[in-house]
């Protein structure tokens, strides 16, 4: 059966020491836009996700992995008989891993010339979703393991070799439980900046 990693990431850092871990247990690569491009570069395939979803990324990319083949491929249980025949329906496949970071809000507010506009552009949406969506699965099936930052790549990479290319449920959980906590401070850090300038 084959696995699949989804790679969506703003700070790209250790990409060059994680995708070699996923090639060597077959991993099939499904990357957005510029981290396809960086996936690329570092001497890894990959499948675009608008390729993927059969979706092209809009202008901008405001819109690009907000789709029912990624977030279904994340928290659908192919084990169970009901999720299976809808994948199997809907053209949907398992996704086992995340591997996602957000757009850099909480430095950007910081800069004494920020504009409203753009704050408002490093707003992730398509991250947090993923994120949340990939966590919850961890949560319910023990299916998906969730990275949000480069520093948990060399304890996640540790395991997958200590076990044969797979993680702990354990360490899946606990990778779920980083990843609420992030999207969590995030969606404060953003609350925070409006009240501010509504204030000023």
């Amino acid at each position: 059966m084959t696995r699949r990693a989804l790679i969506s990431v703003y700070d790209k850092s250790g990409l060059e020491t994680l995708l070699p871990c996923l090639s060597k247990f077959r991993f099939e690569i499904i990357a957005s836009g510029g981290t396809a491009q960086r996936i690329r570069e570092l001497g890894h395939k990959c499948t675009e996700t608008s390729v993927f979803t059969g979706y092209p990324e809009s202008p901008h990319g405001l819109v690009k992995t907000l789709h029912p083949k990624l977030h279904g491929g994340f928290l659908l249980d192919p084990a169970d008989p009901d999720d299976h025949q809808y994948m199997l329906a809907q053209g949907i496949v398992p996704i086992d891993v995340l591997v996602a970071n957000l757009y850099p809000f909480e430095t950007v507010v910081k800069e004494k010339t920020v504009t409203f506009r753009r704050a408002a552009e490093n707003i992730d949406i398509g991250g947090p979703a993923m994120i949340r969506a990939a966590a919850k699965s961890a949560l319910l099936n023990k299916r998906v393991s969730v990275l949000t930052n480069p520093g948990q790549y060399e304890i996640f990479m540790r395991e997958m070799e200590k076990n044969g290319g797979d993680i702990s449920e354990t360490s899946k959980i606990s990778l779920a439980k980083e990843a609420f906590a992030l999207t969590s401070r995030y969606d404060h850090s953003i609350l925070d900046y409006l009240s501010r300038i509504s204030e000023t």
